[in-house]
């Protein structure tokens, strides 16, 4: 009967998803150049081949890793359903996977299963639309309520992504503390003891180090339970 369902959900659910989402990103490749395309067939504005292909280099030797760093870390969180649109709206750490993680905590879902893959995209979606509606009203009114606060507000904004990571850190380090004890240790040597690497290599050193952990607990686990 599990076995039906499953399949059941891979045709009704999944393999649709995979196909709708395929075409909206790569129909949004394209729609991303038009700002570009415009300025250049309107205003003739477009820089040196050599330049662009330093800058291309540049973004891609700072955030190529993140190019497999991010969805795998990701996906168990938020699904097929959830990967692609948080590719597609952006804001993945910040908004998409805290959204996501809320929604599972609050139904009990569990990260990683059907239902948890359902309950991240009804998440996702509400993140989204919220955050159409609040971009638009910042992009409209911004500068002027930006006015009114005062500086020690504005500063407070630097730690919103620090402060939801932190909280996304605690809520799984309570569920699952030997995890969250080696992705510390793994994290406090790389930046304090070595304190050498980049950002962008300490990031995939810890996560693909703890997720190898992790497998390595759960199947060492099988192993014992099996004896």
């Amino acid at each position: 009967m599990e076995k039906n369902n499953l399949n059941s959900y891979e045709e009704v659910f999944t393999k649709k998803i995979i196909k709708t989402g395929r075409w909206t990103l790569l129909g949004a490749i394209p729609l991303c150049m038009l700002p570009g395309i415009y300025l250049w067939i309107r205003y003739g504005a477009i820089p040196p081949v050599k330049t662009i292909f330093t800058a291309w280099f540049m973004i891609a030797s700072i955030y190529g890793v993140e190019y497999f760093a991010t969805p795998i870390s990701y996906f168990p969180i938020l699904g097929m359903s959830g990967t692609y649109m948080s590719f597609l709206s952006g804001n993945i750490a910040n908004v998409r996977v805290p959204c996501a993680v809320v929604a599972q905590e609050v139904i009990g879902a569990e990260p990683g299963t059907n239902e948890g893959e359902l309950v991240a995209t009804l998440g996702i979606a509400g993140s989204i639309i919220t955050n159409l509606i609040v971009v638009t009203i910042a992009a409209l009114a911004g500068n002027v309520l930006i006015s009114y606060f005062p500086p020690v507000v504005i500063k407070a904004f630097d730690y919103v992504l620090p402060a939801i990571f932190g909280a996304l850190f605690s809520l799984f380090a309570v569920k699952y503390p030997k995890y969250g004890i080696f992705g510390m240790a793994i994290s406090g040597f790389l930046v304090i003891v070595i304190g050498v690497l980049p950002t962008w290599l300490v990031v995939p050193l810890c996560s693909f180090s703890t997720i190898g952990f992790a497998i390595y607990s759960y199947k060492h686990k099988k192993v014992e339970s099996v004896r």
